[in-house]
């Protein structure tokens, strides 16, 4: 049994999709949400389709060893950062190495790196002019959005696209494909 762990900060429309992706694979499960925000709406999801979630302080992410040895006492293979804002502290990304995804509403090395994420980067995309986005799907190292890429998908833009139009096409991308690459990762574990 292959097991995940998903950290969130916010509503964690993309770990339900996760969850329910892996609802149908065998040997696969979510077994662990976490979020650095004791009021973040992923939690209402967690509670909904009864997966055990865990509110973690910064103190606790990154002057203790707490969320590491939660982690190894359930035996995770996989952590997938959904929306998780804060920077992974490198004795996490040393106990799981290559084993930490995540998922980036641009095309990086475009629009990447702290303070770079939902719609300051859509924002920046708009005020840019782009002719295209998407995301990119990355291991996770000690510095924002620098990690090793796994898959990037792209999607045109027009003139006439706003934030929110663009918001929605992102979204799309990362329902469509964020649970089938994680699947790939599994696979090769």
């Amino acid at each position: 049994m292959k097991r995940i762990a998903i950290f969130a900060s916010g509503s964690g429309s993309n770990a339900e999709n996760i969850i329910n992706y892996f609802e149908k694979v065998e040997k696969v499960e979510v077994c662990l949400i976490i979020s650095n925000k004791s009021d973040a709406f992923v939690f209402q999801r967690a509670k909904r389709l009864g997966i055990p979630f865990l509110h973690i302080t910064r103190k606790q992410f990154y002057k203790s060893d707490d969320v590491i040895s939660i982690l190894k006492s359930l035996s995770v293979d996989l952590i997938v950062l959904a929306g998780f804002l804060w920077l992974v502290p490198s004795s996490l990304v040393e106990s799981f190495p290559k084993r930490i995804v995540n998922v980036h509403p641009a095309l990086l090395p475009k629009y990447g790196g702290k303070g770079m994420y939902g719609n300051h980067v859509h924002t920046a995309v708009k005020e840019n002019r782009e002719t295209e986005t998407g995301i990119t799907i990355h291991y996770v190292n000690d510095a924002y959005d620098e990690g090793a890429i796994i898959f990037q998908t792209k999607v045109g833009l027009s003139s006439d696209d706003q934030v929110e139009d663009i918001v929605t096409k992102i979204h799309k991308l990362e329902f469509e494909y964020f649970p089938n690459v994680i699947h790939g990762v599994l696979k090769k574990l």
